[in-house]
């Protein structure tokens, strides 16, 4: 039961700095459009696309990658929560 939480816990971890990482990406110009943006955006962008239907841009700032990310955080805090719950 410890191995499943650390194995979600894990690919949440991962997934966060992947947005994070996909976040980044925008700055520099054509690396959205390397073989590794595209890859990290057909992971990231199904995701970021539901909070980005309720949350418009600030002029040029795009926030809901910041909810979105707070989101999985908030789930990791209730994946430890569930698993604390029925380990101890």
């Amino acid at each position: 039961m410890v191995q499943i939480f650390q194995i979600l816990d894990l690919a949440l971890n991962i997934y966060s700095w992947g947005i994070i990482i996909y976040i980044f990406m925008s700055w520099f110009p054509g690396a959205r459009e390397s073989s590794f943006g595209e890859m990290l955006g057909r992971i990231c962008e199904p995701y970021l696309e539901v909070f980005r239907k309720f949350i418009p841009p600030l002029g040029m700032i795009d926030l809901s990658p910041i909810i979105a990310i707070f989101v999985l955080h908030l789930a990791r805090m209730g994946l430890y929560e569930f698993f604390r719950m029925f380990l101890f």
